[in-house]
C-alpha cells in the first residue's frame, strides 16, 4: 500500500501522466442522436415498473355481509373458498368502520387473468337470500367514474345473417341429411338422403381433424381441431361459432342447444381449471371451467331434459349445477355415500341414482325431484351385484336392471324392476330372468321393451308390454338369434336385432305390433347401425376405425329391403342429422294419421315418379333442354322473318318459300330421253 502512495508522489510518474492524453468519449458538437431509448434499451424498459402493476389483479366484491369481529374469520373462510376457485389469492382486505365490515372487500390475485375469471364467474353469485355478489375489476372504477352525463347512442352492430338455420327441414321431398367421413378422415361430406342415390349438399377436404358431432336438434355441426371446436350451420354451412380449447377431444351439448361442453386433457392447472369448459353457444363466451382427472365415462356432466340443470358425480358426492349462473344448486352438493351411478329423466326434472349395499344397509335406488330435492320414491334392494338405469325416451317408465345373487341360487339372477312414473306413488313391477342379459332397450314412444338373453349360440330375443294395470306381458320370444344389440326405430314399433363385429353383421328386421320377422339379412363385419330421425330408413356400416377392409355403408328400408350399397374409400363415420321436436300437438298428429288417405294420392304419385327409370334430376334436365330448344327455335324463326326483304332483293323478287308452298298450281310433265343401247347376239346364248 505504501508503494502505491510513493509512486503517486514520484515526480517522474507525474511527468509520464501528463505526457499521456486521456481518450475522449464525448460526441462532437454537431452530432445528432437519432437512436430512441426503446431501441437501445428495449429489454431493460420492458422490466420497468408500470403505474398499473398489481392493480389489474385486484377485484372489488360488493354486497358482502357486514359482520363484527366475532364472525369475521368465518366470513373470510367462506369468501376464500368461493374465490380461490378462480386462482391464487395473494391479498385480502376487509375495510371496517365502527367494528363492522363495510360490505365490500378487495381481493388481489396472482395474475390479471385470474381476476378477470373471478369477475366473469362470480358476478351475480348468490351467497344467500339477502346477499348477491357484484364483482368488478379495480381498474374498471376509473372507467365508471369518467362516464359522460350525456347520452350517446350506441354504435349499431352489423347483423350476421347465417341464413336459414333449419333449411333442411323445408325440403319438398322430406329428405333427411347425414354426414359422412371417409378417406381416413381427409374428407367430410353432407348428403341429402334419397332412395335412388345420395345427393351431395356440401363436401370439404380436411373439414375436421378427428370426427364430427351434430347438436341435439340438428342446428349445428361441430368439427374438431387442435386449437378448439368450430360450429357450422345454415344453407352453406358457414362458421357460426368457435371455441378456443387447445387439444380438445370431446364435446357434448345441452338438450336446448344453448351450451356446449368441451374436454381437453392438456390444459388443466390447479389455479385455473381448463380440462372441462362450458361455453355459451350464442355468444361464444366461456361460462365456467372444471377440473377432470379422466374422461373414461363421457359425458362427465349429464343435463336435465330442459337444459336448466346439469350434474356431476364424484366420490360420495352428487353435484347439481343450475344455469345460467353455472353455480351449485342451493350452494351445496349432495353427500351420498357410495353413489355408483345417476341419470336424469328425459321428460321431467327428476334425477335417479343408486347406492350399493354397505354392511347391513341395503342397496337402494332413489328418485329425487329438482330443484326441491324432494325424494319421491326410494326402492331398497338386496344381494345386489350391479344395477343399471334405463329411462324410456318420454320419461314415462324407468327400468333398473338389478343383477343379484340370491341365497341358495347358483349364479346371477337379473330382475327388471319397472317404475311407472306417471302414476301416483310410482308403482313398481317386476320381471325376473335367470339367463345372462346381453342387451335391453325401451321402445322410444311406447310401453314395450326388448331383451336379448342367453349364451351363444342360443341367444333369445324377448318382447314385453307394460299394461296400464301394471301387468307385464311377454308378447313374443325369438330363439337362436345371432344378435348382440337392439336398435329401435325413433318412432317405435320397428326394430333391428344386430350381431355386430364378432357376429359378422347378422340383421333381423322385426315389426313388434304383431312380432313378425319382416326380413333376415347380413352386412358382413358391420360395426354400426343408425336409424334416420323419421324411422323410414336405417343404415348399417363398416367403419375403417374398427375394420380396415370392406368399408362401406348400406341403406335399408325399415322393412329390411336393401336400397343402396355405398362404398367409400376408408369410410369412417356416418351420422344422421337430428330433427327438432315437431310443433304439432298430439291431437293434430292424431288427426293427420286419421286423414292420411287424403294425402295418399299425392304420395303415390311421387313414389311412381321416383320409381321411374329416369330420375327426377334427369327429367328436369330434359325439360330444361327442351325449353332451351324452343327458345332457340323462336329466336331463329324471328330472325328468318326479319331477313325476308333481303332474300327477295337477292333473288330478283322471287320468293322461294312461296314457290314451294303453291302445290295446287303445279303442272305434271313427263320427259323421256335416250340413255344407252346394248346389242346382244342371239347365237351366243
Amino acid at each position: 500500500m505504501q508503494e502505491t502512495v510513493d509512486m503517486v508522489e514520484d515526480p517522474e510518474y507525474e511527468d509520464e501522466e501528463e505526457e499521456e492524453e486521456e481518450p475522449s468519449f464525448s460526441d462532437p458538437e454537431d452530432y445528432e442522436d437519432d437512436i430512441e431509448d426503446e431501441e437501445l434499451l428495449d429489454d431493460v424498459l420492458r422490466e420497468k415498473p408500470q403505474e398499473a402493476d398489481g392493480i389489474d389483479s385486484v377485484v372489488v366484491v360488493d354486497n358482502v355481509p357486514q359482520v363484527g369481529q366475532e364472525r369475521l374469520e368465518k366470513l373470510k373462510n367462506v369468501i376464500h373458498k368461493i374465490f380461490s376457485k378462480f386462482g391464487k389469492i395473494t391479498t385480502e382486505f376487509y375495510p371496517e368502520a365502527d367494528g363492522l365490515t363495510k360490505g365490500y372487500i378487495f381481493l388481489e390475485y396472482a395474475a390479471p387473468t385470474q381476476a378477470l375469471e373471478a369477475v366473469k364467474n362470480a358476478d351475480g353469485y348468490k351467497l344467500d337470500k339477502q346477499h348477491t355478489f357484484r364483482v368488478n375489476l379495480f381498474t374498471d372504477f376509473d372507467k365508471y367514474m369518467n362516464i359522460s352525463d350525456e347520452w350517446e347512442t350506441p354504435e349499431k352492430q352489423p347483423f350476421k345473417d347465417f341464413g336459414n338455420m333449419r333449411h333442411w327441414i323445408e325440403d319438398s321431398d322430406c329428405r333427411d341429411q347425414y354426414s359422412v367421413i371417409y378417406e381416413a378422415g381427409e374428407r367430410t361430406a353432407i348428403f341429402n338422403n334419397d332412395a335412388k342415390d345420395p345427393i351431395t349438399a356440401e363436401e370439404r377436404a380436411r373439414w375436421t381433424e378427428t370426427y364430427v358431432r351434430w347438436s341435439p336438434k340438428g342446428t349445428y355441426l361441430a368439427t374438431f381441431h387442435q386449437r378448439g371446436i368450430a360450429l357450422w350451420g345454415g344453407e352453406k354451412f358457414k362458421q357460426i361459432q368457435r371455441f378456443s380449447h387447445q387439444g380438445v377431444s370431446l364435446i357434448d351439448f345441452s338438450p336446448c342447444e344453448r351450451y356446449a361442453v368441451t374436454f381437453s386433457p392438456l390444459l388443466d392447472t390447479k389455479e385455473e381449471p381448463q380440462a372441462i369448459i362450458i361455453w355459451d353457444i350464442l355468444t361464444g363466451q366461456k361460462k365456467r371451467g372444471f377440473h377432470c382427472e379422466s374422461s373414461a365415462h363421457w359425458p362427465i356432466f349429464k343435463w336435465s331434459h330442459d337444459g336448466k340443470f346439469f350434474a356431476r358425480m364424484t366420490t360420495d358426492t352428487l353435484s347439481i349445477y343450475e344455469t345460467p349462473s353455472m353455480g351449485l344448486l342451493d350452494k351445496k352438493s349432495l353427500k351420498i355415500s357410495g353413489i355408483k351411478d345417476f341419470s336424469w329423466s328425459p321428460g321431467d326434472n327428476i334425477i335417479a341414482f343408486w347406492v350399493p349395499e354397505d354392511k347391513d344397509i341395503p342397496a337402494r335406488v332413489t328418485l329425487m325431484q329438482m330443484p326441491s330435492r324432494q325424494e319421491i320414491r326410494v326402492r331398497n334392494l338386496f344381494q345386489v351385484v350391479d344395477c343399471k338405469l334405463h329411462w324410456q325416451r318420454n320419461g314415462d317408465y324407468l327400468c333398473f336392471k338389478v343383477d343379484r345373487t340370491p341365497k341358495g341360487v347358483q349364479g346371477v339372477v337379473t330382475n327388471f324392476e319397472i317404475l311407472r312414473m306417471r302414476e301416483k306413488q310410482v308403482p313398481v313391477d317386476l320381471v325376473e330372468m335367470k339367463e345372462s342379459i346381453i342387451a335391453f332397450a325401451w321402445e322410444p314412444n311406447g310401453s314395450k321393451f326388448a331383451v336379448l338373453h342367453g349364451e351363444t349360440p342360443r341367444i333369445s330375443a324377448s318382447f314385453y308390454h307394460v299394461n296400464n294395470n301394471g301387468k307385464i306381458d311377454l308378447i313374443k320370444m325369438f330363439d337362436k338369434q345371432q344378435a348382440n344389440s337392439i336398435f329401435w326405430s325413433p318412432q317405435g314399433q320397428f326394430l333391428v336385432l344386430a350381431g355386430l363385429r364378432s357376429m359378422n353383421g347378422a340383421l333381423a328386421f322385426v315389426d313388434t305390433s304383431d312380432c313378425t320377422l319382416m326380413n333376415v339379412a347380413e352386412h358382413y363385419m358391420a360395426s354400426d347401425v343408425e336409424w334416420d330421425p323419421t324411422g323410414r330408413y336405417v343404415v348399417t356400416s363398416v367403419s375403417w376405425w374398427s375394420h380396415k377392409v370392406d368399408n362401406a355403408y348400406w341403406l335399408w328400408t325399415f322393412q329390411g329391403r336393401l336400397l343402396q350399397k355405398n362404398n367409400k374409400d376408408r369410410f369412417c363415420q356416418l351420422l344422421w342429422r337430428p330433427r327438432p321436436p315437431t310443433l304439432l300437438s298430439a291431437d293434430q298428429i292424431k288427426l293427420i294419421k286419421k286423414d292420411l288417405k287424403k294425402y295418399s294420392k299425392i304420395f303415390e304419385q311421387k313414389d311412381r315418379l321416383s320409381q321411374s327409370k329416369a330420375s327426377k334430376e334427369l327429367v328436369d334436365k330434359r325439360r330444361s333442354m327442351m325449353d332451351e330448344y324452343r327458345l332457340y327455335r323462336e329466336t331463329a324463326h324471328q330472325t328468318y322473318l326479319e331477313q325476308k326483304s333481303i332474300r327477295l332483293e337477292l333473288r330478283g323478287g322471287v320468293d322461294s318459300v312461296e314457290l314451294d308452298s303453291n302445290v295446287d298450281d303445279w303442272e305434271e310433265e313427263t320427259i323421256e330421253f335416250f340413255i344407252n343401247e346394248e346389242i346382244i347376239p342371239l347365237g351366243d346364248l
